[in-house]
């Protein structure tokens, strides 16, 4: 049988139905908003993250009377001006030593002790001549005042006419004997007290005691050992102890004499100590010595502390530098900034630093003035109050997103 022949009536649209435009509109809306979902989570969760940084303040340098510039720099090491090995003036064997290293002595202090067995017999051997001269002093006194009232008598005779001539010449030599005696048996009780005082002295050197105030910086010798005020072998110690005045601390530098013309006496002085290197000391120079070495071809200079502190010890390697003041700054010039050292990078060459702004890093090129141990001092290139980074990655770029870590 033949399938029916197509008209046009198959091709109408009928139109009685309700049309299904509203499910598939919401179906599109719901794709959408799935689709911004996937989206907004795939964006935070590939987003660059920020980077944490240390920052600090940019800060105005001091603003003085007039600015300070370096003219010469040196190295040098801190001495004693009062420094002594004490000894003993006499040789003898040490039988106590009183001080340890470290040690605050007085002047005066007892610092050891040595023998002194023999000197002490000696004094009690001159003590009992003494004695005995003074006992000898007092008979012939008593002889002299016995024969000068002999001498009386022989006078009133001879005036008489009763005693002869002879018997006064003998009662006068007798007492002019006598008086000559006396004499020399004082002299020689001088010599015997003289003679004790001689010994006490020998006694008292055998205390050693200090010349000066200090602080004991070595212990020399031990009880036992045998001390002598110049070296006499090698088992014999020179010295007792060393002594430092540390109230005479100063620092002496060989300055090549080629650039002595730019220091003079009472020129401002910072120092800083190789065991302290962020410790800025202030100095003045003393004296400059007025010779030279000719195997150095330098010049001693003489730096003083303006204020002595514990910390500084004697042979202690110091670095100086030598400031000339002039005159005060132009007003119109902007003054200097502070950063730390770490904030400096460098950059073909160049010196940058890393400013946040609005949580993103710029990089800046700057001016260096000077650089000390843990600061550096920017003329150009930064403001004071600008954020700058001190510790962050090495590879940090301009523009990076950057959370900030404030001291």
């Amino acid at each position: 049988m033949s399938s029916p022949t197509p008209s046009l009536d198959d091709l109408r649209i009928e139109r009685s139905g309700k049309p299904d435009a509203p499910p598939r509109l919401l179906l599109v809306a719901t794709a959408v908003g799935v689709a911004a979902v996937i989206a907004a989570s795939f964006w935070w969760l590939t987003r660059p993250k920020a980077i944490e940084v240390h920052t600090v303040l940019a800060r105005e340098a001091a603003s003085t009377g007039g600015t300070e510039r370096t003219v010469l720099n040196a190295s040098g090491y801190v001495t004693a001006r009062r420094e002594a090995t004490v000894s003993s003036k006499i040789t003898g064997k040490v039988t106590e030593v009183l001080v340890e290293e470290g040690m605050s002595v007085k002047e005066g202090q007892i610092l050891a002790r040595l023998d002194d067995t023999n000197v002490k017999a000696s004094l009690h051997l001159a003590r009992a001549q003494w004695e005995s001269a003074q006992s000898t002093l007092e008979e012939t006194r008593v002889r002299l005042k016995e024969a000068e009232q002999e001498l009386q008598r022989q006078i009133d005779l001879t005036r008489g006419k009763v005693a002869t001539q002879a018997d006064y010449d003998h009662a006068a030599a007798a007492a002019l004997a006598y008086k000559a005696r006396l004499e020399q048996q004082q002299a020689d009780a001088t010599v015997a007290e003289r003679t004790i005082a001689i010994w006490q002295q020998q006694l008292e050197d055998t205390i050693i005691r200090a010349p000066f105030a200090g602080i004991v910086t070595s212990k020399n010798a031990q009880p036992g050992e045998m001390i002598s005020p110049m070296s006499s072998g090698g088992f014999t110690r020179t010295g007792i102890c060393t002594i430092v005045d540390m109230e005479s601390l100063e620092i002496e530098i060989d300055v090549n004499e080629s650039y002595i013309n730019r220091v003079q006496p009472g020129q401002p002085v910072e120092a800083t100590l190789d065991a302290y290197a962020d410790w800025k000391i202030p100095c003045k120079v003393i004296a400059i010595i007025p010779t030279a070495d000719r195997d150095k071809s330098t010049v001693k200079v003489r730096v003083g502390f303006d204020k002595l502190d514990p910390r500084i010890l004697p042979e202690m390697a110091v670095k100086v530098a030598f400031r000339e003041t002039v005159g005060p700054a132009p007003v119109a010039v902007a003054r200097p900034v502070l950063v730390p050292k770490a904030a400096i990078r460098q950059q073909d060459g160049r010196d940058v630093v890393l400013v946040v702004q609005s949580g993103r890093t710029e990089r800046r090129a700057v001016t260096v003035t000077s650089t000390s141990a843990n600061e550096t001092e920017i003329s150009a290139g930064l403001a004071a109050g600008e954020r700058v980074v001190v510790e962050g990655p090495g590879d940090l770029t301009d523009g990076a997103i950057v959370k900030e870590n404030k001291p």
